[in-house]
């Protein structure tokens, strides 16, 4: 970890000196759970690749311009023969998707799609980059299409109260939200207008005023709204057909999961609710007219819970993966009125009139407290479609690994920066874009002030900055390029196309931290750079990533709760180096 120094004093340190150090790693407490065996595949290519261009948010703008040595084609896109239509995917969905510039699915999309329209539950767990958030807007889309044009349905202002059929998509916070709607309203039609009417319900957004096709929300956002009134909660459950968790490890664990899995309660008690009123037609016909009419006093009772408010546990920090037991899920389910639900309840015999789709980047499986085992006891029959690199680093992607000491570490992240200047400018905008991650607010502004010395304007992103500016900066990046020094929190889900190079001036503190730092690059078919700078503290955990790279082993053995190789960490504490000796 990089130990933060005052501004005044970097610069004056910087000036004096440009081989002093101006910060250092202050220790090495690796959160990544394994033995020296911690597997993480990863292929180093010996040549640059060529790059392309893509629609923002999306899978390449053009599958004609190819990586030059064959890998961005062979491990992005699906087969030739493959395309949207082949997948089920109507005329109409294909025309706006191919001028949205995505002209052919990748390999994730051409798996995932043909399982999310057939209705079973999916769990979606792929690399970053692959294309996972289209893989799911497609589907869903394409569906809401076919049933307006089948049951003709017109817009109109319409309460929420009128809506036949809604779809969900959960995100764990609200920049994720915006840029999910944002991808979703690229898809127009031959007039120009949206496909669908996509609308984010969080942070300053309130309910929409027109009748949306896909609401898309935070759990805390859409439990206020819900939960004060019991007609809308019931009309409301009854509308949404398909539900979406994107970013599904994180919803899953930690501050998260108590509203994520209060809302699956409430979900899937108005599906046993449908089920038991299909048993009277007269009760059905209540319950089609009035939601809440077939509603019994011990059932109120049961779904009953108190107002969450929204931002807690929507920071940045990252989840533990010790934090919820698939076999022991009912205890956790525990709110401020003392009272526990029991999860058993939802795993009663009924039928089904909701599909439930996760998403994830990175979701480990092994051992019973891990996100991927959570799924696995609450959804036992949801089809699972991986990623082929998933919890791998991509073979698009070049890495290099630099050790630094207290007197190099400054000049080998500004040398690392310039070779982003001289060697890695966008053929496509001229832009060129270089992410650099630290691992805490302090470190992020010591090493833009390090660089605003060496003469290199930068971007600063994390958490202390308000939603608002984060939403500009982003912007500005997306559209100037140049350098953005940030935290983890524009490491996981957020896609900003054609990131060259990915810098690690502070080592990831985790396995999961680090493949979503370096999936910033390499993205969409392309090829990326990463430049990892580690001290002497992390010799050892390098040198097992670079032992799996050359056995292309995966990283999910990192995920298991083992924790020798952060113990070991600790136990050399005494040795490590110091910037104050």
């Amino acid at each position: 970890m990089l130990l933060y120094r005052s501004a005044s004093a970097l610069y004056l340190e910087r000036l004096a000196s440009s081989s002093k150090l101006l910060f250092s790693f202050k220790n090495s407490n690796l959160l990544v759970p394994s033995s020296c065996s911690i597997r993480i595949g990863l292929v180093c290519l010996r040549q640059p690749c060529s790059k392309q261009s893509r629609a923002v948010g999306t899978v390449a703008a053009s599958a004609a311009t190819p990586a030059a040595d064959g890998i961005g084609r062979d491990t992005f896109y699906a087969a030739e023969g493959v395309s949207w239509t082949s997948l089920g995917v109507s005329d109409n969905v294909s025309r706006s998707l191919v001028s949205a510039g995505i002209q052919r699915p990748s390999l994730i999309q051409a798996a995932c799609v043909p399982s999310i329209m057939s209705g079973n539950d999916v769990v979606i767990a792929a690399e970053t980059g692959s294309g996972k958030t289209h893989g799911y807007l497609v589907p869903l889309i394409n569906k809401i299409c076919n049933e307006q044009r089948d049951d003709k349905l017109t817009d109109g202002d319409q309460d929420l109260a009128s809506i036949n059929k809604l779809s969900l998509v959960l995100c764990p916070n609200v920049m994720l939200c915006e840029q999910v709607v944002q991808m979703a309203n690229t898809l127009c039609d031959e007039h120009g207008k949206s496909l669908l009417r996509v609308t984010a319900v969080c942070g300053r957004q309130g309910w929409p005023v027109y009748k949306p096709d896909i609401i898309v929300s935070t759990p805390a956002a859409l439990l206020n709204y819900i939960e004060p009134n019991r007609s809308r909660r019931m009309k409301f459950l009854c509308a949404v057909k398909h539900v979406v968790f994107d970013e599904a490890d994180m919803l899953l664990v930690g501050s998260f999961q108590n509203k994520v899995i209060r809302l699956i309660n409430l979900l899937r008690f108005e599906e046993k609710l449908l089920s038991r009123s299909k048993e009277s037609p007269e009760r059905l016909m209540e319950l089609e007219a009035d939601p809440s009419s077939q509603l019994t006093l011990q059932d109120e009772s049961d779904i009953e819970t108190e107002t969450i408010s929204e931002g807690e546990g929507e920071g940045e920090g990252e989840e533990s993966y010790e934090d919820v037991d698939s076999n022991n899920i009912q205890d956790k389910t525990e709110y401020s009125s003392g009272r526990v639900k029991d999860w058993r309840r939802a795993q009663k015999s009924y039928e089904r009139s909701k599909q439930y789709i996760f998403v994830a980047a990175t979701l480990p499986v092994n051992g019973k407290k891990t996100a991927g085992a959570v799924l696995r006891k609450m959804f036992p029959d949801a089809s699972w479609v991986s990623g082929k690199y998933l919890h791998c680093h991509s073979p698009r992607l070049e890495q290099r690994w630099v050790e630094v000491t207290v007197d190099n570490q400054a000049d080998e992240l500004i040398e690392a920066v310039n070779q982003s200047k001289a060697q890695l400018r966008n053929i496509d905008d001229g832009a060129i874009r270089t992410m650099v991650f630290a691992n805490t607010v302090e470190t992020v502004e010591a090493v833009a002030n390090i660089l605003l010395v060496a003469g290199t304007e930068c971007f600063r992103y994390h958490k202390d900055r308000s939603l608002e500016e984060r939403s500009k900066i982003l912007a500005d990046f997306r559209e100037k390029g140049g350098v953005l020094v940030c935290t983890d929190a524009a490491a996981r889900g957020v896609d900003i196309p054609n990131v060259a190079h990915v810098i690690q001036a502070d080592f990831a503190t985790s396995a999961v931290d680090f493949l979503h730092r370096i999936g910033r690059t390499g993205r969409a078919g392309q090829c990326g750079l990463v430049t990892s700078m580690y001290t002497k503290a992390n010799r050892d955990l390098v040198a097992a990533i670079r032992r799996a790279e050359n056995l292309s082993q995966p990283v999910e053995a990192a995920f298991s709760r083992k924790r020798s190789f952060r113990n070991k960490l600790k136990k050399q504490g005494s040795g490590k180096e110091s910037v104050l000796s």
